[in-house]
């Protein structure tokens, strides 16, 4: 699977990891350190070593990627989007004279 579509569906799954790169990045790797090791007897050098060996998707692309699908789909946006441009697009109109000519 690539990377593009573990992300999707890790933001179809859990709308929480929409706004959490660290949860999503955490899912991900989850899923893809099942495949070298036994995830009951597995320790974090096995982690650092099969990331270091670029077996794991690095954080930075699953971050790129989950930005690009949320700025493509809005379906895929989490809270913190509509909050924050909420609040950003109350003070433009107010700064541009909008929210008083009402």
């Amino acid at each position: 699977m690539k990377t593009k579509e573990k992300v999707r569906f890790w933001l179809e799954k859990h709308e929480h990891l929409r706004d959490d790169d660290n949860r999503l990045c955490a899912n991900i790797w989850n899923e893809e350190l099942k495949e070298f090791v036994d995830m009951n007897t597995a320790s974090i050098r096995s982690f650092l070593r099969l990331y270091s060996f670029g077996k794991l998707t690095p954080a930075p692309t699953i971050k790129r990627i989950r930005a690009k699908l949320q700025s493509e789909n809005p379906q895929y946006r989490g809270e913190n989007y509509y909050k924050r441009k909420g609040i950003y697009e109350k003070d433009w109109r107010n700064k541009l004279g909008y929210e008083k000519r009402k």
